[in-house]
């Protein structure tokens, strides 16, 4: 076991999901903006399932990822100022629903609230971190799945009737998937002294590694060359 070298399990891991999630992204621009006839793809538990399956892997490494951090402050402010483009950009494309609250900013608030709190975290046994964010996600999970009456809290999980996004993950419920993972770093840390095994840190998957490195340029970048791409397939 090694202490020091890089953890290639978790860029792979990162690195499957994110070429899942510009899979999805592409099945969903077919659909919807170059309206291809895919009935398994829409309001179906298959299309839950395959989105789930990116979005909380994201959080559970992006969680677990502030073991690693010496500065998650810093990593927050990363995420919120790559939160606000990808708002300004779909705000000004205008292809579809522009992103208020996605994905990047949940990133950037739950690092953020993370950092403040994790002096707080470090002194409670990560064993029952674990289990109480995920009963937590699990209790909260449908809240931002209705609409409330009161405004300017969509941020938070509580959306109003007008509000819309092309991409909407609040901090609750998805703060305790991003904790869970995070609680798991200090329980796995915690298990095993020695540090991370050498099966953790062998890169059976260049390709996907290498994606997984570059995680957060190929999100921003991804969706308008995927447009490019159908476009010059199917046309305007």
């Amino acid at each position: 076991m090694s202490n020091h070298a890089r953890i290639a399990l978790f860029d792979i891991l990162r690195g499957f999901t994110i070429v899942s999630m510009v899979a999805f992204h592409a099945t969903y621009d077919l659909v919807y903006i170059f309206h291809v006839d895919i009935p398994w793809f829409g309001l179906t538990l298959a299309t839950d399932v395959w989105r789930c399956s990116i979005s909380w892997t994201f959080l559970l490494l992006a969680g677990w990822m502030t073991s690693f951090s010496r500065n998650n402050m810093r990593r927050a402010a990363t995420y919120g100022a790559a939160a606000l483009t990808v708002f300004l950009v779909t705000t000004v494309a205008a292809v579809d629903t522009p992103i208020s609250f996605g994905i990047l900013f949940c990133m950037a608030a739950c690092t953020l609230m993370h950092a403040l709190l994790q002096p707080l975290l470090d002194r409670v046994n990560p064993s029952i971190v674990v289990v109480v964010t995920l009963m937590l996600f699990a209790v909260t999970y449908q809240l931002p799945r209705t609409t409330y009456s009161i405004e300017g809290l969509a941020w938070l999980g509580f959306p109003s009737a007008s509000f819309t996004s092309g991409d909407y993950y609040p901090i609750i419920p998805y703060f305790f998937m991003y904790e869970a993972g995070a609680a798991l770093a200090r329980l796995f840390a915690k298990t095993h002294p020695d540090g991370y095994p050498s099966w953790m840190e062998r890169n059976w998957c260049p390709p996907l590694a290498t994606i997984g490195k570059m995680s957060l340029p190929i999100y921003l970048i991804h969706q308008p060359a995927v447009l490019v791409i159908l476009t010059l397939i199917f046309g305007a």
